[in-house]
């Protein structure tokens, strides 16, 4: 039996380069998990990481790794920073309990930062925050305190204060004990020592002392009232007013130091010990309907005296084979067992179960609730599905991914590799849920989806560098979507004869707009039986099959309500397939009736500029149709955001470091879909045209 009481299952999520993974290898590091302290002074083993990182932007090695401090569990999770592998950072926040948000000491707070932090809030995930580098040039502690403030509009509790900034940063104050603890130049973990807070800080030292104790006795009214009537509480007494805040999201401590000197980082991993939730503290996760999706009223209670549950989150296929971590929610796993999919309805026997340790993994025979573990050689599990015990079937909520906004065509340059492509692009897919890959029938082209330009860049070169795949690469092409902008009222007979029985059926129908987001609508407002109900689904079947190609230029239709309220059939000649036949030319009779429209994805753009290029990036965004929603002063620079149509964005990073002498960043993520002015949709509808004709 695991006292769970002692686990803590925690993510480290933050900017591109605030030095995440730097952050995970020294908590490794300090819990002992990676002995060997030399190689990270030549710069070897963090090096290497990185070079793999910044090769594909996405953490390698690892998902979840399992480390000891302090005689607790910590199950570590690394999620990769950039803004086209969000669902990463979403997945791995959907099962854990808490996180520590990293930020750098110079940069601040970052717009991949941002994005996570709202997912962190919409996922109710308790987090520690920790400013990192604050031994680099230009790195202000306070400064990014007051952007956590202002930025993320989160309250951020101040637990250690640096000592010295840049390259005179020694060591931190613990603002709780008021100790100060000093490394040395030896830039080992362990060679420091507590001493007295320095001369010139014990004002500010009991400044934010003071701020400390008075958040924290807001969580216990007893203790409040005690400390407005002069009586001091005790550090343990501090310490439950603290979890039990940062638990309820009412604020977040706050540590300082800067992981690649090792000056610290201790008091971090303290922190978590101290403050972040177990998983039993955290509200368990809701079961939901599989038909509906709708949440059920019942719980997966964390205790393993419940039935098996658990949540597939991520899937790698590495040099051993498939591996699918899997979060355990309540139960127990033990090898040999034969679990349930719900999703796919199919059993699978469990082989073998491994813990990741850094870049090794141990065998273990059994799993219990609040395990994080990978099981090596499931068939058929993806992203996102329930695993349970095949006598309690429960679907655990569902992960929900973004819909990718832009695609690219390819073909394999000589035949042998259209049969790797096949099994490659299947991996890829169940590793990716935000990845999607679909055949263009006509040409015969493989199509990718993805979240952006990098999103498909890195999926381009896994083929070519991991799977050794050559690929000529299209040109990249924008979901466009179609819809209309007024109602219809109209009326199709289908009839047919042709000796023996005919086929009839006539619909009268309205065709209206509907609310954007809410897909095809059908209702039937049909009396007397004019047209009998059990052709009904038939005629909504027709209507739908159709939202896949509009009338314009072959786009999927968005948005639309069909009411049928009148019709006639025939007692021999109507059949469900006739009422289908006739519903489908209703839909080509009709939509182009009711101003059939083009619509494009528009983008949250957001764009970090130094202040001299404002005016330049600005306009250059008005030119690429972009509406300018805010901008914000920064430390480095001038942030601005705004929305632009995602055609007008494609090779917008060449262009913007031109502008900025390269200084200038941006992350875009989809926001929704507009109607394009007439001369672009007469361009794009013109180029769909002729790539039909040639096609013929």
């Amino acid at each position: 039996m695991a006292d769970l009481s002692k686990y803590r299952n925690i993510g480290i999520f933050a900017h591109v380069d605030a030095g995440k993974t730097t952050t995970t290898e020294r908590i490794l590091k300090l819990t002992g998990k990676i002995h060997k302290l030399g190689e990270v002074h030549d710069g070897a083993s963090t090096m290497d990481f990185m070079e793999q990182e910044a090769e594909r932007g996405i953490t390698i090695q690892s998902a979840a790794t399992t480390c000891f401090w302090k005689d607790h569990r910590f199950n570590v999770i690394d999620t990769p920073g950039h803004v086209d592998f969000t669902v990463e950072v979403y997945r791995s926040l959907k099962v854990l309990d808490g996180g520590i948000g990293v930020f750098c000491g110079s940069g601040g707070v970052e717009p991949q930062s941002e994005t996570n932090w709202r997912y962190a809030n919409d996922s109710e995930v308790s987090r520690l925050i920790f400013v990192n580098k604050l031994d680099r040039m230009g790195a202000d502690f306070y400064r990014v305190v007051g952007q956590v403030k202002k930025v993320l509009g989160a309250n951020p509790l101040v637990m250690t204060l640096p000592i010295g900034i840049e390259d005179q940063f020694v060591g931190v104050v613990d603002v709780l004990t008021k100790k100060a603890y000093v490394w040395d130049d030896s830039g080992l973990p362990e060679n420091f020592t507590v001493q007295d807070v320095p001369a010139d800080m014990v004002d500010q030292v009991d400044e934010y002392h003071e701020m400390l104790v008075e958040s924290a006795v807001e969580q216990d009214d007893e203790l409040m009232m005690a400390y407005m009537e002069g009586e001091i509480p005790s550090i343990e007494q501090l310490k439950a007013c603290i979890r039990k805040g940062t638990r309820d999201l009412a604020f977040f401590p706050t540590f300082c130091g800067s992981a690649f000197k090792n000056k610290g980082m201790q008091l971090v991993l303290d922190g978590v010990v101290d403050y972040l939730p177990s998983p039993t503290e955290v509200a368990p996760q809701d079961l939901t309907d599989p038909e509906t999706g709708e949440p059920t009223g019942q719980v997966a209670t964390v205790s393993e005296d419940e039935p098996f549950r658990a949540l597939a989150f991520k899937i790698m296929d590495d040099r051993f084979g498939a591996l699918t971590f899997v979060r355990v929610y309540s139960g127990k796993l033990k090898k040999g067992d034969t679990i349930l999919n719900s999703a796919t309805g199919k059993t699978e026997r469990v082989g073998r179960m491994v813990e990741m340790h850094a870049n090794d993994r141990n065998e273990i025979d059994s799993a219990q609730a609040g395990d994080i573990i990978a099981i090596v050689g499931m068939k058929n599990v993806q992203t996102g599905h329930t695993l349970c015990d095949p006598k309690h079937e429960c679907t655990l909520e569902p992960m929900i991914f973004p819909v990718p906004v832009i695609s690219i065509a390819v073909t394999p340059k000589d035949k042998g590799a259209a049969e790797k492509l096949g099994i490659a692009l299947g991996k890829m897919v169940s590793e990716d849920p935000s990845f999607q890959v679909e055949t263009d029938e006509e040409t015969g082209d493989t199509i990718l989806k993805g979240m952006g330009e990098l999103h498909l860049d890195i999926k381009v070169d896994i083929l070519k560098r991991t799977f050794g795949i050559e690929l000529n690469v299209g040109a990249p092409q924008v979901a466009y979507r179609e819809t209309i902008t007024r109602a219809v009222e109209d009326s199709y007979t289908h009839k047919k004869q042709s000796g023996g029985s005919g086929q009839f059926g006539k619909i009268d129908y309205r065709i209206r707009p509907g609310e954007p987001g809410s897909g095809f609508q059908f209702k039937s407002t049909v009396v007397g039986g004019n047209v009998p109900k059990e052709y009904w689904p038939a005629v909504e079947k027709g209507f739908k099959s159709m939202m896949n190609e509009g009338v314009l230029a072959g786009f999927p239709v968005l948005d639309i309500e069909v009411e049928l309220f009148d019709g006639s059939f025939h007692a021999v000649d109507s059949s469900a397939i006739a009422f289908e036949i006739a519903a489908k030319g209703a839909f080509r009779q009709s939509i182009p009736k009711a101003g059939a429209q083009l619509l494009e994805p528009i983008m949250k753009v957001d764009v970090f500029t130094p202040e001299d290029n404002v005016g330049d990036v600005i306009g250059d965004l008005n030119r690429r149709r972009g509406m300018i929603k805010d901008q914000e002063p920064g430390a480095m620079g001038i942030r601005i955001k705004g929305e632009v149509p995602l055609s007008e964005m494609f090779g917008y990073i060449g262009h913007l470091r031109t502008i900025t002498s390269g200084r200038g960043q941006f992350s875009m993520e989809f926001s929704h879909y507009m109607p394009c002015p007439n001369n672009v949709a007469e361009a794009v509808i013109a180029a769909e045209k002729q790539k039909k004709a040639n096609k013929k």
